[in-house]
């Protein structure tokens, strides 16, 4: 995965480092989970991914709870997961998943952001299918081939198990998330500083510090907006 592994990192470590936008749309995110089937993680399999990847972003206990008791009561907020896919310079991708109750504004809002930044949106699948969509772990270790036995007697397939800068990295299927997750805390592992469904380029791009400039105006840009979730792009930043 080589590089693709540091990126992802360094992303995440973007977001931890604006707590209360990630609060924010995580809130959102666990709400509108919770409002798909029971407002319960143990009787809800896609709230309790969405809680556990807000614990690897430190999101508090009482913001999970608040959106949990806000799906409880009476609030009929209908949100709908929409995914974008558009360019940036020089052969930069980007996919932009949302969470929106406002689907007219959420795409206007999108187009605008790359159009008025140097990129333009694309059509459902002009850039996805250069991605593969992959259950993502890292933690703190350096065992790669013990980590690969173990799940391997587990009977788990996974692509790719591999260690760097003191960091175990666990890829898999996208069905195998719950799997691969329940048996690395069987393990021992109890904290994950990435745990999640990442769409992953298959090939990356380094980019001019001219177009590097113009690209991140435009994902801070995607960013900003209320309604995204979260960016995925092809761009590596090994020699910027």
């Amino acid at each position: 995965m080589g590089r693709k592994w540091q990126n992802i990192v360094e992303k995440k470590t973007a977001k931890d480092a604006n707590t209360s936008r990630t609060y924010a749309k995580f809130g959102i995110e666990i709400y509108a989970a919770a409002k798909t089937g029971e407002p319960d993680p143990h009787l809800n399999q896609k709230l309790k991914f969405v809680i556990d990847r807000a614990k690897t972003y430190n999101v508090p206990k009482h913001i999970i709870d608040r959106a949990i008791d806000k799906a409880k009561g009476s609030g009929d907020e209908q949100y709908s997961e929409l995914r974008y896919e558009g360019f940036g310079p020089n052969g930069s991708m980007v996919i932009v998943d949302t969470l929106t109750n406002n689907v007219n504004r959420t795409a206007a809002d999108v187009r605008a952001a790359f159009g008025k930044n140097g990129g333009n949106m694309g059509v459902s699948g002009a850039v996805a299918y250069m991605f593969d969509n992959t259950a993502l772990f890292g933690f703190e270790g350096e065992d790669a081939d013990g980590i690969l036995e173990y799940l391997m007697e587990k009977e788990i397939d996974v692509r790719d198990v591999e260690e760097q800068d003191g960091q175990i990295i666990v890829s898999g299927e996208p069905e195998d998330f719950h799997a691969i997750q329940e048996a690395l805390k069987e393990k021992g592992i109890e904290k994950f500083n990435v745990s999640e469904m990442e769409m992953v380029p298959q090939n990356e791009v380094t980019l001019s510090a001219e177009d590097l400039v113009i690209f991140e105006k435009m994902i801070d840009a995607l960013e900003d907006l209320e309604d995204v979730q979260k960016i995925h792009h092809n761009v590596s930043y090994e020699d910027a």
